[in-house]
């Protein structure tokens, strides 16, 4: 599946999945299927990429989803997009999850007027995410911000291009998560 790691190469021609849909060697070809444990093992490891999470951190924050009231699939999902990354790259701030990752770690954001450096930061509602005032010319920010016009940006965010400031408007619904995620096949995986 197609999961937009590589940012504005995924839209081209030049994207690897596009030519080739299927694993690279003699064998790519063949068709296999899947027992009930490698398609739940495969969706949580697609989430894990997709997000760009290592088994620790996916396991913490799947821990966190089960304790919360509520449907745990839903739970989780919520934790991973309100990540302070996952929020940079929904405002538009960055190409890329990837990207939004390093320039967060390189402290170009301000979260409620205070700087942040954790892309595992937990966003909460009418959280306000801005650009540094000296990162505001930085190369990587402002191309995001021209590109941003071919992505969506989701309802439960609020963006101020001219400002360089956005807002977390309430926490996601299932419906505005658009991402392709089996988050039930995830919870079926860890309730083993």
């Amino acid at each position: 599946m197609k999961l937009f790691l590589k940012g504005d190469r995924c839209f081209s021609d030049k994207c690897a999945f596009e030519r080739r849909a299927y694993p690279p060697g003699q064998h790519g070809q063949r068709r296999t299927k899947l027992s009930d444990y490698g398609l739940q093992l495969r969706e949580k490891q697609k989430v894990k990429r997709l997000y760009g999470l290592l088994e620790r951190q996916f396991q913490g924050h799947f821990e966190t989803a089960e304790r919360q009231k509520g449907a745990t699939g839903l739970n989780l999902l919520r934790r991973v997009e309100t990540r302070l990354d996952n929020v940079v790259y929904r405002l538009g701030f960055a190409d890329s999850r990837k990207e939004a990752r390093q320039l967060v770690i390189h402290r170009h954001f301000f979260v409620n007027g205070k700087p942040v450096n954790i892309p595992n930061y937990i966003t909460k509602v009418n959280d306000e995410i801005s650009v540094r005032p000296k990162s505001q010319k930085a190369v990587p920010i402002l191309r995001a911000m021209e590109n941003v016009k071919k992505r969506e940006t989701p309802d439960w965010v609020e963006m101020h291009p001219a400002e360089f400031k956005g807002k977390v408007k309430y926490l996601p619904e299932r419906n505005h998560i658009t991402v392709p995620i089996e988050e039930n096949l995830v919870v079926e995986l860890y309730s083993r």
